[in-house]
């Protein structure tokens, strides 16, 4: 039997910042349900990580809420237990201007990013509330929900919702003990570059090349300094850039 361990309930673990979190919180003794859509992957990693700590798999699309009722309904022991959602799943989809946007892209990040994140919140806000201090919400959102870029349009204002929602969020559970903090990465090097072009690895090593970005690992480094803080302490907002990635100027339009 294996002793009562804090339980982290993690979205998106089977890649990039995700998968770093659950390797990240299972080294530091936290038990996880780990969800993805990918099963495979999600059982690969569990064998991978040991019988050290508790782990659940369960594979989950998060703009399935009938999914996500379920995985939430049947958590079984002590799974039920979540001290810790770290809302990770997202996508951005293409890079070219709005006027070119594919539709259903835009759906999708919405879908995604914005849909999957509060229904997966809502479902778990009980079991959080019950578990009351030292539970903690960490949403991954970006850098893009503040600083605009050409092609960010759906996938930036997804993540301006995360921050938004964040805070909203912090304003209504106070009191119960939950701490909500909005974790904003800037350039880190995973599979979210290549899913964003459409499995074009070439143009994703153009994009790193050159630079020291962000790895998974340092976002989930971070995300465990939040989960473990003493239970009074809330960050409300963290952003997190690698030192090569600068602000730019204004571009300026000019009549010729």
């Amino acid at each position: 039997m294996h002793e009562a361990k804090p339980i982290a309930f993690l979205t998106g673990a089977t890649s990039g910042i995700g998968q770093a979190c659950a390797e990240a919180f299972a080294a530091a003794g936290w038990g996880l349900v780990l969800t993805g859509r990918r099963q495979a992957r999600l059982d690969d990693l569990r064998q991978r990580l040991g019988a050290a700590v508790p782990i659940h798999v369960a594979a989950l699309d998060v703009t399935d809420r009938t999914a996500i009722e379920r995985v939430v309904d049947t958590l079984p022991e002590p799974f039920g237990n979540v001290r810790l959602l770290l809302n990770n799943a997202g996508v951005a989809l293409g890079k070219g201007p709005a006027q070119d946007a594919d539709l259903d892209e835009w759906h999708t990040m919405i879908d995604t990013n914005i849909k999957g994140l509060v229904t997966v919140t809502r479902l778990l806000l009980p079991r959080l509330i019950a578990h009351g201090e030292g539970a903690t919400i960490i949403n991954i959102g970006s850098i893009a929900g503040h600083t605009p870029y050409p092609g960010g349009h759906v996938y930036g204002a997804s993540k301006a919702f995360v921050e938004q929602f964040s805070y909203n969020l912090r304003c209504d559970v106070s009191g119960s003990g939950i701490r909500v903090t909005d974790l904003a990465p800037g350039m880190t090097v995973s599979e979210f570059t290549e899913v964003r072009m459409k499995g074009d690895r070439d143009f994703a090593k153009r994009y790193y090349a050159g630079t020291r970005s962000l790895q998974p690992a340092d976002v989930a480094a971070q995300a465990l300094h939040i989960a473990e803080l003493p239970p009074h302490v809330n960050i409300t907002r963290l952003e997190v850039t690698p030192l090569c990635q600068q602000w730019s100027a204004f571009t300026i339009l000019r009549d010729e």
